[in-house]
């Protein structure tokens, strides 16, 4: 599997034309006609939006597919069926089908050249989702939205989650070129679920649906009332612990919501202001499904699934044995980097914090340096075992305005070890950047997704 996985990860990278991945579709019999769909595009929170509205559909007792990118460890988690990853030998055989498919294509003319990377995953998450006929598939769009390969499908509804900068090569430079992208995914008449941002995206998406004579859903309803410096989502996540004293880590956000006509209680164990949005949205979606004929869906299952949410790597704080404490969190971007340092901020105050920090060479370095190094005591670059991961020195590089020191490790192992010395037995490690080093770091230290 290992090999398999390793071979995909080395197709080529560029960008698929979405009419080429309708020929394949077309050549593979359209599998993703055979279930119904919600898509999702955004910058950032849309796989923590997807995994909340799967589960909650899950827990409504229904068959529910899930496709998010990237992975944490095996790629196998990109593909899910009901919370279990694709198993090896669907995941192989599915592979062979879509890999042969694509090939005759090429040497007929009908494709001018071999299928990306994540098309070629996208268009075998199809194919797997229409031999396990779901009731439903929740889709993340992995990059943009208008020409992803996931645009195929045609989405009972399509949701838009928070829009920041990333991706400018691919995307534009601007948050209203970037929205616009992302905003492809809106269908002619068709219900799209979001919220207010900023100004930029507003006015692209709001003219978009406008133009597209679609139904805008407001998840507003959904997201508590917090103003601006509050510390509302810590007013119960707290546990204690034997002795009685308080256990400074987040499990859960809690509160009351109204939903359907009753009070729910929210228990989402995705921590973070930001994160009340993201579960706003999935709820707001849930809802809409209800009123489009999904009578399975009820206020006791939206609050069961909400409090059953899976999504590794999202500021998940494990401890280590005689070990410092670890909190690992994918935040790869600035908007991304703003939030764990808020976060991290309200739960920890000002506990001394060593950094481990990877990320990609096309990111935006400087700025989520710039960011978060400054709340650390010591800051470990490093990088992941892919082309695409900046080297520590430029890391170190990227972060010269920040009045940080930053020291480097040969690999993710190496900086696990130099962070747990600096740290400490009660110190916090903080594992962040790109999910690539978080993946590792976890396997690494044996915890478990």
């Amino acid at each position: 599997m290992y090999a398999l996985g390793h071979e995909l990860a080395h197709m080529p990278t560029h960008k698929f034309d979405l009419d080429h991945m309708r020929v394949l579709m077309a050549a593979l019999g359209n599998p993703e006609r055979r279930f119904p769909t919600v898509l999702i595009a955004g910058t950032n929170g849309k796989g923590s939006t997807a995994s909340t509205l799967a589960s909650i559909l899950q827990a409504s007792g229904l068959k529910t597919g899930l496709y998010t990118s990237p992975h944490l460890v095996r790629i196998n988690e990109r593909i899910r069926l009901d919370g279990k990853p694709i198993g090896d030998e669907d995941f192989e055989l599915i592979h062979d089908v879509v890999g042969r498919t694509a090939a005759q294509l090429v040497r007929e003319g009908a494709l001018p050249r071999h299928p990306s990377f994540f098309e070629m995953l996208t268009a075998m998450a199809f194919g797997y989702f229409a031999l396990r006929t779901p009731d439903i598939v929740v889709l993340e769009v992995g990059m943009g939205g208008r020409l992803d390969a996931t645009n195929v499908v045609q989405p009972r509804l399509s949701i838009i989650t928070d829009i920041s900068l990333d991706h400018q090569k691919y995307l534009g430079d601007t948050i209203a070129e970037i929205a616009r992208e992302k905003a492809g995914i809106i269908r002619p008449d068709g219900v799209v679920v979001t919220l207010p941002q900023l100004a930029e995206a507003n006015d692209v998406i709001g003219h978009a649906i406008l133009d597209a004579g679609a139904r805008a859903v407001n998840a507003v309803p959904y997201v508590p009332p917090v103003s601006p410096g509050s510390d509302f989502y810590l007013s119960s996540p707290w546990t204690m612990d034997k002795e009685g004293h308080q256990d400074p880590r987040p499990r859960k956000q809690t509160y009351p919501l109204q939903v359907l006509g009753q009070e729910i209680r929210v228990e989402s164990p995705l921590v973070g202001r930001h994160q009340l949005r993201n579960v706003a949205l999935a709820v707001a979606a849930a809802v809409e499904l209800r009123e489009q004929g999904v009578r399975q869906i009820t206020p006791s299952s939206i609050e069961r699934g909400i409090r059953e949410t899976h999504w590794p790597g999202r500021f998940q704080v494990e401890s280590a044995l005689n070990g410092p404490e670890f909190v690992f969190d994918v935040a790869h971007n600035p908007a991304g980097a703003w939030a764990l340092r808020s976060t991290l901020s309200a739960a920890y105050g000002d506990r001394p914090i060593t950094v481990v920090f990877g990320v990609l060479r096309d990111k935006a370095m400087a700025e989520i340096a710039e960011i978060l190094f400054p709340v650390a005591e010591h800051i470990i670059a490093t990088h992941a075992d892919n082309p695409r991961s900046a080297t520590p020195a430029e890391i170190r590089q990227a972060a010269a305005r920040v009045a940080a020191e930053v020291s480097e490790a040969e690999n993710v192992a190496a900086a696990l070890d130099e962070a747990q010395r600096l740290a400490g037995p009660d110190g916090l490690v903080v594992v962040t950047g790109s999910i690539y080093i978080v993946g590792e770091a976890m396997r690494n230290l044996g915890v478990s997704i």
